[in-house]
């Protein structure tokens, strides 16, 4: 089967590690499938004049509502949707963008949530019907980069690398654009870092807005004890993940955060903004922890560093629920099923 896969493609994002993974599930059935970003498309005619041509595409399938799936309203063969935080969390609150998303959704043969909660909020909010609307986790997996070196990575971030061993480096992973409010943390931080200098907080990921890049960059060099660190491949990410004390998640709105799932298999603490998207996945004091301010991220951050037996209990929880609920053999085996039903 011949399949056109819509997302957005900004590079290194979690949209687009979703979408190629989800690519490799289908390819890996036998499936053709083209991964092409929406941004590339104007209007539904575009990619409906693009499903037409010979060979023809006999299905497709896209991720956010919205942004993409908008784009699948007039092809005339099956199609799929899987749905983005930004669906639930920002654009079913538009009225326009909203009755968009129910003509997608009444178009689709299927739809996927990553969570119960966001199957939920679909079912409240859109015309649709619960049966079409499947609830799948993304699965995860991480690989390190072995030859990663700590140090040089600290030092090239703009970190003193006098005391390395010392330090505890908090790492924000997120794309620097507004609804991950990068910023958040930052005076507060500063604040606690000053008041100890072995707590650091670098910030990595992105430059997806271009304007907040530069904001960012201007706030960090006048501010101590915050960094900015150059993005890096997957792998070296995740070596950077397992090195540091905790991973942090600043976001304003998440659908389901890769970096959270992610930093929890690879054995390490996180500390979350209390937002729904979050809190579906991080069990404040078992699998995590939840924070609704920054003087209260400090307040979780110092139990982190005094009570080792919280900082063991939800690591230990953290790798659990990932191994049992984030599963990269039932996503692709899931992913794989519902396919089928395009045929």
């Amino acid at each position: 089967m011949k399949l056109l896969f819509l997302a957005c493609l900004s590079p290194k994002t979690g949209n687009h590690t979703t979408a190629e993974r989800i690519r490799s599930h289908i390819e890996s059935a036998g499936h053709t499938c083209d991964l092409r970003d929406a941004a590339e498309f104007q209007s539904p005619a575009e990619v409906a004049n693009l499903v037409s041509q010979s060979p023809p595409f006999e299905g497709a399938l896209a991720i956010h509502l919205y942004r993409a799936g908008r784009l699948l309203l007039d092809i005339q063969v099956p199609f799929g949707v899987i749905f983005g935080g930004t669906d639930i969390n920002e654009d079913v609150k538009v009225e326009q963008k909203r009755v968009v998303m129910e003509q997608v959704l009444l178009k689709a043969r299927f739809a996927v949530a990553f969570t119960s909660k966001m199957k939920e909020e679909a079912e409240f909010f859109l015309l649709s019907q619960s049966s079409k609307i499947y609830v799948q986790p993304q699965g995860i997996q991480t690989e390190v980069e072995e030859k990663f070196c700590w140090a040089e990575f600290l030092r090239s971030s703009g970190v003193s690398t006098e005391h390395v061993d010392e330090l505890r480096v908090f790492l924000l992973v997120c794309g620097l654009r507004r609804v991950k409010d990068p910023l958040y943390l930052v005076e507060v931080f500063s604040e606690w870092h000053c008041e100890n200098p072995l707590n650091v907080l670098v910030i990595i990921g992105p430059k997806i807005d271009p304007a907040l890049t530069v904001e960012v960059g201007a706030v960090v060099q006048r501010t101590a004890g915050v960094f900015l660190a150059q993005e890096r491949s997957q792998q070296e990410l995740h070596a950077a993940v397992k090195r540091c004390f905790a991973v942090v998640n600043s976001s304003v709105s998440e659908g389901m955060s890769a970096a959270i799932l992610e930093a929890m298999d690879l054995g390490v603490p996180v500390l979350a903004r209390d937002i729904p998207g979050n809190a579906a996945v991080v069990q404040h004091e078992f699998t995590g922890l939840l924070y609704s301010s920054p003087q209260e991220f400090v307040h979780q951050s110092q139990r982190l560093v005094a009570d080792h037996e919280l900082r063991e209990r939800v690591v230990r929880n953290g790798k659990l629920y990932v191994e049992e609920h984030h599963s990269l053999k039932q996503e692709r085996e899931t992913y794989q099923r519902l396919v089928d039903t395009l045929l």
